[in-house]
């Protein structure tokens, strides 16, 4: 394929944007050559500025359920839009939202809308200590949580360790009360609370991790963190930015059983825009400003334009049979890749749950960040292109989830999956 414009658009980028990218995994890294740029999009295909078509697993990284451009989403964009784009005033439309996201998250009592997953994530934590009157959190090796500075701590090995910044211009002092511990490791929480008794204000994480990758919590590790935070008085708050919607109606929540005490929401409940959300129980989120000492705000929260498209999209995934469709369109393309490597002698280790999914190249299980990170990267890089190339669109990173929507019908999957048999062969 040809990327003549693509090239030259991220030549001049690097001119007036850091890197030449407003984001950094965009700027393909993690795999090596040059960044795609997108023209549009339509169901589960994406186009690129040099006219090629890509079958898209990226998603707008979750949030497309629906695929791109879904024809009533993007009417009721325009029928909001025509009435004014911000207000920063409330309306009606945010008060019909809130209660149906109460209605459909199990934990959501109440709700604070904001304008990112980042945005959500930091208030949450904020909220939990106002609670708890406690300074310190705990948040998992490989877990992501949005760039706020509190949240960047790299991960320790063995026992959790106090946060170190993980990011220049993040202070240690900022840093200092983040605890790390690894993913799917009860005993590792257990020693961490024993370590720092009444000190806690909020255990955070991705009920099922995306941003080491998909993977999914051991058996028992979800109702283990359930049952320690709810002994210490400590706060659990589920980050279903990625799973949020994605792995069932009502979050990966409902998909489990478990309710934390607040859950943090991103751009799934605002059909792709930018928006995120915030809630849980009654008497922590009484904490926020106006009803208690806890201040938050935004000029954009409650954006009517995302609002309209989080309306439409909840309510279209609200149809019975939906998430049943997904869910055997997405085992048969996973199964299907996974068969393809094994024929080809190439070692995947694969996990899926729901419409989310990553093919790790590596010979053993991936449990954790540990785990995930033993893959074969620069194998990982050639696939990534291999299937670039034959027009498969994938996250240009091994440590990323991919995604599944409702429009990738048997057409587009038997399209990834005869790139799929010829990249393998290739590496």
């Amino acid at each position: 394929m040809k990327r003549d414009k693509s090239h030259a658009l991220f030549e001049a980028a690097k001119t007036h944007i850091p890197g030449g990218v407003n984001s950094p995994v965009r700027a393909f890294r993690g795999v090596g050559g040059d960044p795609v740029f997108i023209a549009r999009g339509k169901g589960a295909y994406l186009y690129d500025v040099d006219g090629n078509e890509y079958v898209d697993y990226v998603g707008s990284w979750g949030p497309l359920l629906l695929g791109h451009a879904h024809p009533e989403v993007l009417a009721a964009i325009a029928e909001a839009a025509a009435l004014g784009t911000s207000f920063g005033a409330p309306t009606e439309r945010e008060v019909r939202f809130a209660a149906t996201l109460c209605r459909a998250v199990p934990s959501m009592q109440m709700v604070r809308l904001v304008s990112s997953g980042t945005e959500a994530t930091m208030a949450a934590l904020r909220v939990a200590r106002g609670f708890t009157k406690r300074d310190k959190i705990v948040k998992i090796d490989g877990g992501y949580h949005g760039a706020s500075d509190g949240l960047l701590a790299a991960a320790g090995s063995g026992a959790a360790t106090l946060g170190i910044p993980g990011s220049a211009g993040v202070t240690a002092g900022t840093a200092q009360d983040t605890l790390t511990v690894a993913w799917n490791d009860a005993a590792e929480m257990r020693a961490v609370f024993a370590a720092n008794p009444s000190q806690i204000a909020a255990v955070i994480v991705e009920p099922v991790c995306g941003n080491m990758g998909c993977v999914p919590p051991q058996p028992g590790y979800l109702e283990a963190l359930r049952e320690l935070t709810r002994a210490a008085g400590t706060v659990l708050i589920f980050d279903e930015v990625m799973t949020g919607f994605r792995v069932a109606f009502g979050g990966a929540q409902a998909r489990y059983g478990i309710e934390p005490d607040l859950t943090c929401l991103g751009k799934i409940v605002g059909g792709g825009l930018p928006v995120g959300a915030y809630g849980g129980k009654r008497e922590i989120m009484s904490c926020i400003a106006p009803l208690g000492p806890v201040y938050q705000a935004g000029t954009l929260s409650g954006n009517p334009l995302a609002v309209a498209a989080g309306e439409k999209t909840l309510e279209l995934l609200s149809k019975p049979g939906l998430y049943e469709s997904l869910e055997a369109a997405s085992a048969r393309l996973v199964d299907g890749l996974g068969a393809l490597a094994r024929e080809a002698g190439v070692a995947v280790s694969a996990n899926r749950v729901g419409s989310m999914f990553t093919g790790f190249f590596s010979s053993s299980p991936v449990t954790d960040y540990a785990s995930a990170k033993k893959s074969d990267t620069a194998r990982f890089g050639k696939f990534f292109h291999a299937m670039l190339d034959r027009g498969v669109y994938l996250a240009p990173s091994q440590f990323e989830a991919a995604f599944v929507s409702l429009a990738h019908d048997a057409r587009a999957i038997d399209r990834t999956l005869d790139a799929a048999r010829q990249s393998f062969k290739s590496l």
